[in-house]
């Protein structure tokens, strides 16, 4: 390493999760000038998995910059410059992309975890900071220019070549490889369009606009091109529509889904139950001093009764290993709690449940639903879980069928609690009544085994005693 380079500390996107190749920059704190401290969060980022601050390894002063907020970037690629010793005066700080240049051929540098394999790279262009020495260097250009043009496996030389006469050439315009296509089939050349995107990329809108500019006055109206079409109709419809990118979380959680949806054979049994004794329950934990202060609510009860007959039948908690070909039965219960939050669905889950107490569990329910509103929710507390409870019934909602989480041998539904004509004790009378929705994986549980959790659930919550002599 270099005197220029152990002053000017680059800071790369590291891995915060298990196996991640890349996180969303959701807020910036520092900016260049910035004084900041080892261990100082200098930006929160969004990750697959959930939100996570990033502190500062280094002492100093913030040289540059290098991404906008809300931009994603690929695991191992630098983010941010330090210079570690401003007082030694003006200095030269070294480009991000001459350090990558450094780099073994073919290895994408990482700073935690796995990181992005090469042939999955997909480097965004770097926002140039006002003082960052090398940003108008050749191979750094070089490789902006083959990134945005779609080419991500375009050579870029590691050391400059030696200088030769050569003809000045047009530079070819920036435009992303479905705006080209798009100007292929309007019959635009990407030259004579004047772009509106960051940075002089060519956008959509610029190739439309274009294309209406360009054509006769007089012409009669053509049919919408077929690329209009496919990409959701024409320009008017387009106006009236909202268009969501699909990342992070939601981006995750959709892949996860399909996952399991096609590759554990999901079954789902439902019962309906009397569960007037579980809220008479819930109403007097609520004045229980050992409850004060935790939140006490009937999910909690629920969740107590899974872990207990879970306890009665623990060959439903298990995973199939598909590698070793292996049914991997756990002794642990890593409870999943489905949460709805602003950034999509998560599950986090609570670490050995099947061990806690009531109180425990329901400082550990309250924990776990405050952490995730507030988007703090750490990556490893949603690794591992074996089985998972999802509350619909706080939508008002009777039931479902819950598509399990990947890993996980089973999925409880809890339905709404509601007041409805019930046969007790030989009468009809006005009872408080649910519906739970078992989904399980038949490669692991059979129907006597699924049935056999959802009734003994089912028989709990309506003789809520049976959490002291079942348990």
């Amino acid at each position: 390493m270099t005197a220029t380079e152990q002053r000017f500390r680059e800071f790369k996107m590291p891995d915060v999760g298990e196996g991640l190749t890349e996180a969303e920059i959701l807020k910036w704190y520092v900016q260049p000038g910035d004084t900041v401290t080892d261990g100082q969060v200098i930006c929160e980022v969004e990750t697959a998995k959930a939100a996570v601050e990033l502190p500062c390894p280094y002492d100093g002063v913030v040289q540059a910059v290098h991404f906008d907020e809300g931009v994603t970037v690929d695991v191992g690629t630098s983010i941010i410059v330090v210079d570690t010793n401003p007082g030694a005066g003006p200095a030269e700080a070294p480009a991000a992309e001459a350090e990558e240049e450094a780099e073994p051929q073919g290895r994408q540098a990482v700073l935690v975890g796995y990181g992005a394999a090469p042939s999955s790279t997909k480097r965004r262009a770097r926002k140039a900071q006002p003082g960052a020495a090398g940003a108008s260097s050749e191979p750094a250009a070089a490789a902006v220019q083959a990134e945005l043009n779609g080419h991500a496996g375009a050579a870029v030389p590691s050391a400059p070549a030696p200088a030769a006469p050569s003809l000045p050439t047009a530079e070819r315009p920036l435009a992303k490889p479905p705006v080209r296509k798009l100007a292929k089939d309007l019959g635009i050349d990407l030259a004579t369009v004047t772009p509106t995107g960051p940075d002089g990329v060519i956008t959509r809108e610029d190739v439309h606009a274009a294309a209406s500019a360009t054509a006769p006055a007089a012409e009669a109206p053509a049919p919408a091109p077929a690329a209009a079409v496919a990409t959701g109709g024409s320009e008017a419809v387009r106006a009236r529509e909202t268009r969501i990118p699909i990342k992070g979380v939601r981006k995750a959680t959709a892949q996860a889904m399909v996952n399991s949806a096609f590759t554990a054979p999901h079954v789902t049994e439902f019962i309906t139950v009397d569960v007037t004794r579980t809220m008479k329950l819930v109403q007097e934990l609520k004045q229980d001093p050992d409850m004060a202060g935790l939140r006490v609510n009937p999910l909690l009860l629920v969740a107590k009764a899974l872990l207990v007959a879970i306890k009665r039948n623990p060959e439903i908690n298990a995973a199939w290993d598909e590698e070793n070909q292996e049914i991997v039965r756990k002794d642990y219960v890593n409870l999943g709690i489905a949460a709805a939050t602003p950034r999509g669905l998560i599950v986090p889950n609570i670490k050995d449940a099947e061990a806690k107490t009531l109180p425990q569990l329901a400082a550990a329910l309250g924990e776990l639903v405050a952490t995730a509103r507030e988007g703090k929710t750490a990556p490893g507390d949603m690794a591992g879980g074996t089985v998972t409870i999802t509350n619909v019934g706080v939508f008002g909602v009777d039931t479902g069928t819950p598509i399990l989480n990947p890993g996980e041998s089973a999925i409880l539904a809890f339905g709404a609690v509601k007041l409805q004509p019930w046969v007790h004790k030989g009468k009809v009378k006005p009872r408080q009544v649910t519906t739970l929705a078992l989904s399980f994986d038949h490669r692991l549980v059979d129907g006597e085994l699924g049935s056999k959790v959802l009734a003994d659930i089912a028989a709990i919550l309506e003789h809520p005693k049976r959490l002291i002599t079942w348990a």
